[in-house]
């Protein structure tokens, strides 16, 4: 859409970032955004929130020298109005058509592309191992990641390719080293950013179960084992295998006070068993999921805390503003956790929200058997994750 060459506006203007459209949301101010991309596009992914007021109307709408009355009835001509568009250039037009309505309006800069540039590093305050402990936040998309600082030395788990010069910044910003990138599996939602941070001197580390998925640069790695251990100061990163999403699935207890679940577990939903060998395979998967849930992950201490590496429109963030939950919370609050196996499976398979978008170009190119550029990858990766189970199905009454 935003290729289309737009006439400039005849009036001025005002623009947001994403970064201050983020922080009103967080604020709790009531948020008006009119969204100028197509109605598909508007389905699969926007920004959505408590306190925020989305409505879509497509630019399209907007072209003709009078706009239709059916289409300004729709938009609140009683507050500031934010437009939005995927990278910037339909919501500056369609703003200054309604602004010439006298309408109060901005527009997002960048547009969804923008958002989806927004990663936010938050401490995870309950975390009592050594060092200290930060979660990854990226709204756009719901991803999450782990910084681990102890001493001089930091490891980053799950990175994100889009986000490989942030880790080394925050290293140098903390006085740190980056001494390992850590994935938890072959990500279908995101390009990961270990081989990235290896060609900076980083240490890579990926699941040796992983590799016989057909990884490319598996000599260039660390290859993870259970019960492996990798040490970043005093504070120590246990490797625990729990197949299921994917059968290289790896989880990564950190001082024994949180387990990064990657995609098994998050703290709304459990993972979904089909990206893998597709839905003749689901039903192994998730029986093998539930085997790693009760086995390796439930069978921690009850106040061990969960971190995943997604969280959905669905998850309430902790008081600390993380996505992270006791195991003992999750068993309480999530149904899924107390079924017997032939109950589990079946639920997990009843209602399987649609694959991730791109996801049969993502998983090769996590693999290094497809190449992508940094501006390719990016455009990739772009909308929701979906790498969960459906969330309704699985939560507590």
């Amino acid at each position: 859409m935003d290729d289309m060459e737009f006439p400039t506006p005849d009036v001025e203007i005002d623009s947001v970032t994403s970064a201050e459209l983020k922080g009103r949301i967080d604020a709790g101010e009531n948020v008006t955004l009119l969204d100028a991309r197509m109605e598909s596009d508007y389905d699969e992914w926007r920004i959505d929130g408590e306190n925020v007021d989305s409505i879509n109307v497509p630019y399209f709408e907007f072209l003709d020298e009078e706009i239709d009355e059916d289409v300004l009835v729709q938009i609140p001509d009683d507050r500031d109005v934010t437009v939005l568009c995927a990278k910037g250039g339909a919501s500056e037009f369609v703003a200054g058509s309604l602004k010439e309505y006298g309408y109060d309006v901005n527009h997002l800069e960048d547009g969804m592309n923008g958002w989806a540039r927004i990663y936010e590093r938050v401490e995870v305050e309950r975390y009592g191992g050594s060092g200290t402990l930060y979660q990854y936040q990226r709204p756009s998309s719901g991803c999450l990641g782990y910084f681990l600082v102890d001493g001089n030395e930091a490891a980053v788990i799950d990175p994100l390719r889009a986000f490989t010069a942030r880790y080394l910044a925050d290293a140098e910003e903390l006085g740190v080293d980056l001494t390992y990138a850590i994935d938890t599996h072959v990500h279908a939602d995101h390009i990961s950013g270990v081989r990235n941070l290896a060609e900076e001197g980083v240490e890579g580390v990926i699941p040796e179960a992983s590799v016989d998925r057909g990884v490319t640069y598996a000599d260039e790695m660390t290859l993870a084992e259970d019960g492996d251990e990798f040490q970043v100061g005093d504070a120590t990163i246990e490797t625990v295998s729990t197949p299921g999403h994917t059968s290289g699935m790896t989880s990564y207890l950190i001082d024994d006070e949180l387990l990064a679940t990657g995609d098994g577990l998050f703290v709304e939903s459990v993972a979904r068993p089909d990206l893998e060998e597709g839905d003749d395979g689901a039903p192994e998967a998730a029986a093998q999921l539930y085997e790693s849930l009760r086995e390796r992950v439930l069978a921690l201490p009850d106040d061990t805390l969960i971190g995943g590496a997604h969280y959905s429109d669905a998850a309430e963030p902790a008081d600390d503003g993380t996505y992270t939950a006791p195991i003992g919370q999750l068993t309480e609050e999530m149904d899924a956790l107390t079924m017997e196996e032939d109950e589990f499976v079946e639920l997990i398979l009843s209602d399987m929200p649609p694959r991730p978008a791109n996801y049969e170009d993502i998983i090769p190119t996590n693999l290094g058997q497809q190449e992508a550029d940094d501006e390719e990858a990016f455009e990739l990766e772009l909308g929701p994750n979906n790498c969960a189970a459906s969330q309704e199905s699985l939560a507590g009454d």
